[in-house]
């Protein structure tokens, strides 16, 4: 199935597309945005990110079909204003990032993001680093829990790890097909609801490429690299990811710190980021229709200000990391 981008046309009129304009994609993916957006505006600059090298590889024939206009560089969307500033597109008009796994990604057995396929248990983005399999069978229950609970927003997070690190005492979890059988073995299936593995699922790829950690990286990097009346346009997928977009654009707007009787008010910054949408946009129900995966999609974005870029905010970090496991350890 091919991968249909979400929110598209919604996210380039956010970015108000300007003559001679210099754009980043940080999510190049099939090249889905890329494409409309150059189209969009013939005159415009476009540098692209993607971590995954088979997508760097699937893009050769868009980059020449550009004619320059294109450049396209493996690397993690979190270090977007350091590729900006390699390939010489600084300051920049417009970040457009559209959160997640492609469906790409989900359809390749072998990449062992999904269970649908009986596959490696993988789920590296990059083919890199550690994989799906050796966090199960490594990490210890604990651990295993957290990333569960707080990735996969699995209320039976405890159980799956439990049985987890039973079943690896006796053979070594290495299949798609393998861990989504004990996991709908412990979680209760919905007739009308996901397959009950889907939210462990979610978690290990996220715990595996550090999604919301690199999320917020790029929010604070396209604050540094974006220029004054520069847009920033973020589509995403699920609540954790929304959740941090959200605070971001609320912190970087101005809006006051909530008040409290115990404490004096606390100074409100220059705000470095101007609201472009009121709150979120969803897809139509017609994409939701011809999309099943448009279904929990939001777009949020914003105008850049004159103000300088902030440090990285503690509070934003704190929600793209897991809490250390108070369980005591075991084998």
């Amino acid at each position: 199935m091919p991968h249909v981008p979400v929110l598209m046309e919604e996210a380039l009129d956010a970015l108000a597309l300007k003559p001679g304009g210099r754009y980043l994609d940080g999510t190049f993916g099939a090249g889905g945005y890329s494409r409309a957006l150059l189209t969009r505006e013939p005159q415009a600059e476009l540098l692209a990110l993607d971590r995954d090298p088979n997508a760097i590889a699937g893009g050769a024939d868009l980059v020449a079909a550009m004619a320059g206009r294109l450049t396209l560089a493996q690397a993690r969307f979190g270090a977007l204003a350091e590729e900006a500033e390699r390939f010489g597109m600084t300051p920049l008009d417009g970040v457009v990032l559209d959160i997640g796994v492609s469906s790409m990604q989900l359809d390749q057995a072998q990449r062992g993001f999904s269970f649908r396929f009986d596959g490696p248990l993988d789920m590296r983005m990059e083919a890199d680093g550690q994989s799906a399999a050796e966090l199960v069978n490594e990490a210890d229950e604990g651990v295993l829990a957290n990333i569960i609970y707080h990735y996969g927003e699995e209320r039976r997070s405890r159980a799956i790890a439990r049985a987890i690190v039973e079943a690896r005492r006796k053979t070594p979890l290495t299949t798609t097909k393998q861990l989504a059988d004990l996991v709908a073995g412990i979680v209760r299936a919905d007739p009308n609801g996901p397959h009950p593995a889907t939210r462990t699922f979610q978690a290990l790829r996220i715990a595996i490429n550090d999604e919301l950690g690199e999320l917020v990286r790029a929010l604070h990097a396209a604050e540094a690299a974006l220029a004054p009346g520069g847009r920033l346009a973020v589509v995403t997928f699920h609540s954790l990811e929304d959740r941090i977009v959200k605070q971001f654009f609320a912190q970087r707007s101005g809006k006051a710190p909530a008040a409290s009787r115990h404490a004096p008010s606390a100074a409100v910054p220059t705000a470095t980021f101007r609201p472009v949408i009121k709150g979120a946009l969803a897809p139509s129900e017609a994409e939701m229709r011809a999309n099943p995966r448009a279904r929990s999609a939001k777009l949020r974005a914003a105008e850049r200000t004159e103000a300088a870029a902030r440090s990285p905010d503690a509070e934003l970090v704190a929600l793209a990391v897991v809490p250390a496991p108070q369980t005591r350890r075991r084998s």
